[in-house]
């Protein structure tokens, strides 16, 4: 990452990464403003951006947005933190055990591959059309980021603090917590930021196809009626929310890890 910041500074001398990201933006709307109306795309089904921009203002002034975000923000976060509270409790055991490792890998690598949306048809009947059935598909997606980084994390304890732990006849919770944990403590990062984007995109579309609720739920509604200056509104307020989501990530990454090597470099670059 270091490099990168690097090569884009070599490559423009003076210009701040934020003026180079906001001038990609610009031009992004720039362009989404002027080809439908000079008639390279149509602009039945792809409006300018000014339209968008004006349907969304509309949709904001509206209460049921607010509730409909505030719904996609809560099923998001109850996923997640369900993923992310058994990724880890699993991931530590299974790579800490290693009968379990070698007992559950083959299970692991048959389920892992498994796309969440190929499960819609039984968390509908299973759980109904309400949020649990969106809730169960974001668990299932994001619990294999967590896992498998927890566990690779584990795998990558320093075997001389291993040893000398075992020497000193640590505790299993007491090497856990001052030998395995801080070694996978930044693999957790990893997964939490990975599961955190894989967890909106499966909240958005388990709305979109399930229950209709929240802003997956109003982009198709939208569509289905027609409002395509809308139902575009709607697609920029998941991107947002992505781009959201991304960013606290990372700073509740850099948080915690405020002491890891890799974060410092970030810092000092």
């Amino acid at each position: 990452m270091t490099d990168l910041r690097l090569s884009r500074r070599a490559a423009a001398p003076g210009v701040p990464s934020w003026a180079l990201g906001v001038a990609g933006v610009a031009t992004f709307l720039l362009l989404a403003e002027l080809l439908p109306r000079i008639g390279v795309v149509d602009a039945r089904f792809t409006p300018p951006a000014s339209e968008v921009f004006l349907a969304l203002v509309r949709q904001a002034s509206d209460a049921a947005f607010w509730l409909a975000l505030l719904h996609t923000i809560v099923t998001w976060g109850a996923g997640l933190a369900i993923a992310l509270l058994a990724g880890i409790a699993l991931g530590v055991l299974f790579g800490t055990v290693r009968f379990l490792r070698e007992f559950t890998a083959s299970t692991i690598e048959f389920l892992r591959p498994v796309p969440s949306v190929a499960l819609l048809p039984v968390a509908v009947l299973l759980l109904g059309t309400g949020m649990a059935s969106t809730i169960f598909l974001v668990v299932y997606a994001a619990f294999w980021q967590v896992l498998i980084q927890v566990m690779a994390g584990v795998q990558d304890v320093d075997p001389v603090a291993a040893d000398t732990a075992r020497s000193y006849r640590f505790g299993l919770w007491r090497r856990i917590r001052t030998v395995v944990w801080p070694t996978a403590l930044p693999y957790a990062m990893t997964g939490l930021r990975l599961a955190a984007s894989v967890a909106l995109i499966l909240t958005v579309t388990g709305e979109l196809l399930i229950s209709f609720d929240g802003i997956g739920g109003r982009l198709e509604v939208a569509r289905q009626s027609g409002a395509v200056a809308s139902m575009y509104a709607y697609v920029f307020v998941a991107a947002l929310l992505g781009l959201a989501v991304n960013l606290l990530a990372r700073r509740f990454e850099s948080s915690v890890l405020f002491w890891h090597p890799s974060i410092r470099g970030e810092v000092a670059a």
